[in-house]
């Protein structure tokens, strides 16, 4: 069973990159690990994961990714679980308006979730205008991935690259590293939907600092 951080109430000011750092703090140390041990883990600096806890960094996707398979979680459900708890909407159907949905601090962008309760798959906005495609990451979830503005070049590791253009999709396997950009710096917007599968121990594809 995962442990979960204190849940922080609706009404404090920290920003989600503070809300995200004390949730992964909070993991962390229900974990019995110091942040060198998490670091070794993740593959990731001491240094970056002592000023993400303090939400003095903001972390790449691939970087979250790494976090969430050491402490037995996934990307969705740590970012998720920095915020405060949502009432259980049980079988009940769920509505997220355009104005609403959980923001995910990302370095490459930012991706809304669009949906709450309790559900088999996570839907999720992912906007940016990286020109930098950053490491592959590789998780344990099948992933669909539909581009919904703009275009993006993909990299699917021994799969090659290909762009991506406005109503193309891809569907990845568990396991295919992947990452994009933006081939000229311009804005897109992806929809992303994931399937929710309990983490595992870290297995980087690329060490980041």
């Amino acid at each position: 069973m995962t442990t979960m951080a204190p849940a922080i109430p609706a009404d404090d000011p920290t920003t989600g990159d503070e809300r995200l750092g004390a949730h992964l703090r909070g993991l962390r140390k229900a974990r019995g690990l110091t942040l060198t041990q998490l670091a070794e883990a993740a593959a990731l600096s001491h240094p970056f994961l002592s000023q993400l806890e303090r939400g003095l960094a903001r972390p790449s996707m691939a970087s979250l990714e790494r976090l969430a398979r050491a402490l037995g979680t996934s990307r969705v459900e740590l970012i998720a679980a920095s915020e405060p708890p949502r009432p259980d909407e049980k079988a009940h159907p769920t509505f997220v308006r355009a104005d609403e949905g959980l923001v995910g601090p990302y370095a490459e962008g930012s991706a809304r979730m669009l949906a709450e309760g309790p559900r088999r798959f996570e839907p999720m906005e992912f906007t940016g205008a990286n020109t930098e495609p950053g490491d592959h990451y590789v998780h344990d979830e099948d992933e669909f991935l539909t581009v919904l503005e703009g275009s993006i070049v993909i990299s699917l590791g021994p799969f090659g690259e290909t762009t991506l253009a406005v109503g193309d999709s891809v569907y990845c396997r568990s396991g295919t590293p992947h990452r994009w950009h933006s081939p000229g710096g311009t804005p897109y917007r992806l929809l992303i939907v994931k399937e929710l599968v309990h983490g595992s121990p870290a297995e980087p594809v690329e060490g980041e600092t």
